[in-house]
C-alpha cells in the first residue's frame, strides 16, 4: 500500500526511475480499486465513481511508467509501444546510476 501512496505523492514527477515493485504494486492496487468501484457504481447505479477515479490516477500511472521506463534506461516513449512496453516494465532496471539518475536498489 505504500508503494501506492508513494506514486500518488508524485504525482506528476516524470523524471527520476521507479523499480518494478514501485510500478508493479501500484497497477496491482489501482486494479483492484477500479474493480471495487465499478461493482459500486453497478450497483448503486452511479456510473461516475469509477469514470472520477480513473480520471484521478490517469496522471501518476503515466508518470510511474515512464520512471518505470528510465529504470531500464529507456525514454519514456517506449510506453506508446504495445508489447515492448510490457516486456520493458518486466525486466530487471539498469543497475548503477543511469542517464535517468540514481539506482533506488542501493
Amino acid at each position: 500500500m505504500n508503494y501506492y501512496i508513494d506514486v500518488l505523492k508524485n504525482y506528476a514527477v516524470f523524471t527520476g526511475r521507479a523499480r518494478r515493485q514501485e510500478y508493479w504494486m501500484f497497477i496491482l492496487f489501482n486494479m483492484v480499486a477500479s474493480v471495487l468501484l465499478s461493482f459500486v457504481d453497478g450497483l448503486l447505479g452511479l456510473g461516475f465513481l469509477y469514470l472520477l477515479y480513473s480520471l484521478g490516477v490517469l496522471i501518476p500511472n503515466i508518470a510511474v511508467g515512464i520512471r518505470r521506463m528510465h529504470d531500464v534506461d529507456k525514454s519514456g516513449w517506449f510506453l506508446l509501444i504495445p508489447v515492448y512496453n510490457l516486456i520493458l516494465a518486466c525486466s530487471a532496471g539498469t543497475s548503477g546510476d543511469n542517464r535517468f539518475g540514481e539506482d533506488s536498489k542501493a
